[in-house]
């Protein structure tokens, strides 16, 4: 049996978890049934791919290394299984039906585009659950004080839930820090009835430009706002312009875009 023989490549950031009862754990957060289509991200050796053919009606692999998608099928040999070679940020997402789930071990570099990229689709999953770097699984479920442009595009989105946390010596080969299981699920109704994404995201973006400034000096060159004008808008909305941009939540975003929105 070759099932150990392939060798993790670090430059595609492989890590692959052995233990069942972690693997198990990412099966329940996502509420895996038997009417349930599943994308598995970067399958490689097929443990939880093993899991997922078991209590899923089917599951769509897209793995990127070559080698493992050809080795894929071989290893795991079941008829609700498809294996697609593809760079998950460039796969096609109506492959899946509607309310499909994703359920992955991904690369850690990979996190932060891969949840804008699942946000932004518009075959979007209804949950996804995905084992990253727990310093970054934090980062996506920070509160006001701590946020990020990460956080808030995530929070927009989905429902955002911490789950297990999985120690490094449980990879191979180990990471250097500990993951954690974080889960994602679909808001059933926007967040904001009144809000164009693009243009509340360009406002976000426009303030985490530079994160350690305050909201005077990031918003307003984000923005291409006079000191005046940029005063005026968080005024409006009733925030101090002194304030850095990881203190506000997200309803604080919301009011200075329909600020932002309106005439001041």
């Amino acid at each position: 049996m070759t099932f150990y023989q392939s060798v993790p490549k670090k430059s595609l950031g492989q890590h692959w978890l052995r233990d069942i009862d972690s693997l198990e754990a990412m099966c329940e957060a996502a509420q895996v049934g038997s009417q349930d289509t599943v994308l598995e991200i970067g399958p490689g050796l097929g443990t939880l791919t093993e899991l997922l053919v078991q209590r899923a009606e089917r599951v769509i692999a897209v793995e990127f290394d070559h080698l493992l998608a050809v080795q894929l099928a071989n290893r795991v040999k079941a008829d609700n299984l498809s294996v697609f070679e593809s760079d998950i940020l460039r796969f096609d997402f109506g492959e899946a039906p509607a309310n499909y789930k994703v359920v992955a071990n991904i690369p850690y570099y990979l996190t932060s585009n891969l949840i804008r990229v699942l946000s932004e689709t518009t075959n979007s999953p209804q949950a996804a659950v995905l084992l990253v770097q727990k310093e970054v699984a934090e980062r996506v479920a920070a509160k006001p004080g701590d946020m990020s442009l990460l956080s808030v595009t995530a929070q927009f989105y989905w429902e955002v839930q911490l789950g297990r946390e999985v120690p490094a010596e449980l990879f191979t080969p180990p990471p250097k820090v500990d993951s954690q299981i974080l889960i994602l699920r679909k808001r059933t109704d926007p967040l904001f009835q009144d809000v164009d994404p693009k243009a509340f995201f360009r406002l976000v973006k426009a303030g985490f430009s530079q994160r350690r400034k305050t909201l005077l000096n990031s918003l307003g060159a984000g923005l291409h706002l006079s000191r005046a004008e940029t005063e005026a808008l968080c005024q409006a909305a009733g925030i101090d312009s002194s304030r850095r941009p990881q203190t506000l939540g997200l309803e604080e975003w919301h009011a200075l875009y329909l600020r932002l929105s309106s005439p001041i």
